[in-house]
Parts: C-alpha cells; structure tokens; sequence
C-alpha cells in the first residue's frame, strides 16, 4: 500500500492533472477490496503525459499492455495518438485513462470529482455516486462487489447525517 501512496504523490508532485477512480478510490470510501494499482483519469495532452513520464523516469516506467514491456520514452507522435496509457513501473501498476466508462473524459470525470487531502498531498477523487456508475457500466465482478459496498456506505453515511 505505500508504493501506491507513492505513485499518488509523485502524480501530485509532478502536476499532473488527474482524478483517482477504480480501486484506490473506492477504498478512500472505505470498501474492504485489495488493489494492486492505481487507476487515475487523466487530461490526455503532451504536457500532462510528460508530467507522467517525469514523475516516473527514476523507476523504470515499462508500457505494461505491450508485449515487450517497452520503456516509456514518449515522442511528440506518441503524445498525440494516446488515449489511455498503461504502466507498470518498479512502484507498482499506474493506469492513465483518457475517459471513464459511464461518466466521460477527463473535463466529465472532474466535474464529478471532489478535492481530497491526504497525508501526501490533495488530489481529485471520483465522487461515490459517479464511482457505483462506472463500476456499474464496467461490469466486472470486483466491480460489482465494490458497487455493493459502496451503496451500502453511501447508505449508512446518508442515514448517520439524518441522525445528527
């Protein structure tokens, strides 16, 4: 768990503008299921993905989805066709997507995201309604199991306002 706060603050560090969402995100609203990675949506342009790049080169960004694991080493035509980009890097597994299923790209993900404060810096977070949508549209199993989680916290958390 702290190579993934690691790969967050180094995102924060470097400016990169992105929302966590998937996994990391759902354990924020406290759903029990164990991530591996971290999957963030981010703007998809040349500046923002040599942010990316800058704040992994020291370890040893690989593209995970290729056959060969091959080095990051982004160029300006690489830049412009990206949609998403899938990393593995000696801190553990960073997905960038473009767009998130059910909810949009980058610019729809923000305006359902939130500012969070955490111990290694403030980041957008996926708000819990638009989180259960995209689990929803993805559809995976772990997906489902955490869409139920995640509507029995949101239930609890509305019915403990209601108390107070």
């Amino acid at each position: 768990m702290e190579l993934l706060t690691e790969i967050l603050r180094r995102l924060i560090a470097a400016k990169v503008e992105f929302s966590l969402i998937g996994g990391q995100a759902s354990r924020h609203y406290g759903v029990s299921l164990v991530t591996e990675d971290v999957d963030v949506c981010v703007r998809i342009t040349p500046e923002n993905l040599r942010r990316i790049e800058s704040a992994f080169k020291d370890f040893h960004p690989r593209h995970r989805l290729t056959a060969n694991k091959l080095p990051l080493e982004l160029t300006d035509d690489l830049c412009q066709r990206l949609k998403n980009l899938y990393l593995t890097t000696d801190l553990g597994i960073l997905d960038c997507l473009g767009e998130v299923a059910g909810i949009g790209d980058f610019d729809a993900v923000l305006q359902q995201s939130e500012l969070k404060s955490f111990p290694f810096g403030a980041c957008f977070v996926l708000k819990i309604d638009a989180l259960i949508q995209a689990k929803k549209t993805v559809g995976r199993p772990h997906d489902l199991v955490a869409v139920a989680q995640l509507q029995a916290i949101k239930e609890k958390s509305g019915q403990q306002k209601e108390l107070f």
